[in-house]
């Protein structure tokens, strides 16, 4: 009789993992990250809270990965109904696209943000998270390092492109100039001053590259 190969209990269970995950954005947006609790995540997952500390070392890791992996989704199924990455110009998957026009590049960016920051899935989540990072240094050092960064990077990198084809000015920074295009989005979405919309997004990005002083 052949032996029986033992389980590896290294290995995550797709399913348990998705339930958690799942579980865990439910439970933050319903009740707040404060009172959201291993325990509750376990009950709501329908699995042991051993299972959810076998796999991560506290609450702020299982939610952050959840909210990663929702984000990765979401831009997946995007990218799939737009069918933008067949584009010729475009940079690598996952960038801003560099079809020349930056300020078409920017506002279809933008346009894309204002999208998800309206969808319920991912604004209920990431304001809950991004409330308590506020409070709490830790958790927003780590929501900075692993969510907003590596987005942020990428429009460095678009705007760098921007300088060596001669579109934005030389001595412009790049850093300075992302904050001046998601700075005013954010603003009006944490604090609900008006709607997020499309022509607000658009508005920003011919500000942002007109700036407001008259033109000759």
């Amino acid at each position: 009789m052949a032996p029986t190969k033992a389980p590896d209990s290294s290995r995550r269970s797709d399913r348990s993992r998705r339930a958690i995950h799942d579980a865990a954005l439910a439970l933050v947006g319903e009740v707040g990250y404060r009172r959201t609790t291993i325990e509750g995540i376990a009950a709501r997952a329908g699995v042991g809270k051993q299972t959810i500390y076998r796999w991560w070392p506290s609450k702020a890791a299982v939610l952050m990965e959840a909210f990663l992996d929702l984000a990765a989704r979401t831009a997946e199924e995007a990218a799939e109904q737009s069918g933008d990455t067949a584009r010729s110009g475009d940079t690598a998957e996952g960038g801003i696209p560099d079809t020349g026009d930056l300020a078409a590049d920017l506002k279809l960016v933008l346009r894309a943000t204002v999208d998800e920051l309206n969808d319920p899935a991912l604004a209920i989540p990431t304001r809950a998270l991004t409330a308590e990072g506020i409070v709490d240094a830790k958790l927003g050092a780590e929501f900075v390092e692993k969510l907003l960064e590596p987005q942020l990077a990428l429009y460095v990198t678009r705007l760098r492109a921007a300088q060596e084809a001669g579109h934005v000015r030389a001595d412009a920074d790049p850093r300075i100039a992302l904050e001046l295009l998601i700075g005013p989005l954010m603003h009006r979405w944490l604090l609900r001053t008006q709607p997020l919309t499309h022509a607000y997004a658009d508005a920003i990005v011919d500000y942002t590259l007109g700036g407001l002083t008259p033109r000759p």
